[in-house]
């Protein structure tokens, strides 16, 4: 099994996120270093899943309906984390792990996790 890869979408791209995931090991990039900035948000699923990573964005309303047509109609994506905005970097970057630690990119195909579900327990 495969660990996770991240892709973070211009929503969730911070310099102070993407450093302290690197720090911890984490193998992430941004919208901006692979050159897919201002791209629409189908296009970023499919990069995300051509190059098997999954998306980590506040937007969730509009993934979250992107994440249903896809399965409804037969096609996948790599897997996707919504957030709400308002976590410190901290807080994202702890959850972020767990879920990591508890899944793997196999597991992440076709499947959406909320990072409010990986909280203090």
């Amino acid at each position: 099994m495969s660990l996770i890869r991240l892709y973070l979408d211009e929503d969730a791209e911070s310099h102070r996120l993407l450093q302290a995931l690197r720090v911890r090991n984490v193998d992430v990039v941004t919208v901006t270093e692979v050159g897919m900035i201002s791209r629409n948000d189908p296009d970023q699923l499919n990069w995300a899943l051509t190059n098997q990573r999954v998306i980590y964005t506040f937007n969730l309303k509009d993934f979250y309906r992107l994440h249903t047509l896809l399965l409804e109609s037969g096609e996948s994506h790599a897997g996707i984390i919504l957030a709400q905005q308002g976590y410190s970097i901290g807080e994202q970057m702890r959850r972020l792990l767990k879920i990591i630690a508890a899944k793997s990119a196999e597991e992440m195909q076709n499947q959406v996790e909320f990072l409010n579900a990986w909280g203090e327990e």
